[in-house]
């Protein structure tokens, strides 16, 4: 039976790659395996595509017909249970966009998260305050308990990024601390907080002068780079900017890898890290001393 919806994990995305590579391996396309095992195509598209749990039958039917060795079958077989248990993010559904449910697998893995956002802080770097403020601007349907609850969600999600130790990199406009989201303490705290952020060792920010000349990210709507180093997880790019609440999701070459290129040339424009204290400093001053 298919779990409840909540994204795939992980562990269920790197078995279902060496399912594919196993069935690869043996010569066979998808028509032919799910003809010879009396399946309808989509069965196992759906399954290789990691849409629905593992099932313990198929999963073993599949290692028959692909001739796996017996410490391959049995290695797939004992990660199964942990491969179907649902991700941490479960209980958080009802605050995800569907796009990000798919997402949190990746970002559970991923060593680095390269962050640009042209107008705003980056999300990741947000106060709950910050976030639900701008929630109510692009969101204004949603009521005050449905904003709060999107921001314990990011405030779990920055937790959790700490714990498993992932590398944020985010690069913004110097302008993107001066638009004014929510009332003056709402800006005073996020200003705060990306000051104390700017100390941690995880974290690198780097800010563009207001005055500064193009660089390849200018009108680039917001975006995420997902690095990750689980060979069977693929980089992700992320980038947002269309209808509220809708993102394009890409983990094939060609875009993750002119994205980087974008992102690498846009720090290599920015201000260097070791100037952006000072900077969030002299924006502090220039509004509060």
């Amino acid at each position: 039976m298919a779990r409840e919806r909540s994204g795939r994990t992980a562990r269920h995305l790197v078995l279902v790659a060496r399912l594919r590579h196993l069935r690869e391996g043996a010569g066979l396309s998808v028509p032919q395996a799910a003809t010879q095992l009396g399946w309808h195509p989509s069965t196992l598209r759906r399954l290789e595509q990691a849409q629905t749990s593992l099932d313990v039958g198929q999963v073993s039917a599949l290692l028959d017909l692909y001739g796996a060795g017996a410490a391959e079958t049995d290695d797939i077989m004992g990660r199964l249970n942990a491969a179907n248990m649902p991700g941490w993010w479960h209980p958080w559904r009802d605050a995800m966009a569907p796009w990000l449910m798919d997402l949190m697998s990746v970002e559970s893995a991923a060593s680095v998260v390269r962050t640009w956002h042209p107008a705003l802080v980056p999300l990741l770097l947000r106060t709950p305050a910050y976030a639900m403020a701008v929630d109510e601007v692009m969101f204004p349907e949603r009521d005050a308990a449905e904003r709060h609850r999107r921001a314990d969600f990011l405030v779990e999600r920055q937790k959790r990024l700490q714990e498993q130790q992932t590398r944020l990199w985010a690069v913004l406009p110097v302008t993107a601390l001066r638009c004014r989201v929510g009332d003056d303490e709402v800006m005073r705290e996020q200003l705060r907080m990306l000051q104390q952020t700017a100390e941690r060792g995880d974290v690198t920010m780097q800010l563009h002068p207001e005055y500064a000349p193009p660089h390849p990210l200018t009108g680039v709507p917001a975006l995420s780079l997902y690095r990750v180093e689980i060979r069977e997880i693929a980089d992700h790019v992320v980038r947002e900017g269309g209808l509220p609440g809708t993102a394009e999701v890409w983990d094939s070459p060609h875009p993750v890898q002119t994205y980087q290129g974008m992102l690498d040339v846009s720090c290599v424009m920015a201000i260097r890290p070791a100037r952006t204290r000072e900077v969030l400093q002299d924006e502090y001053d220039r509004k509060w001393a």
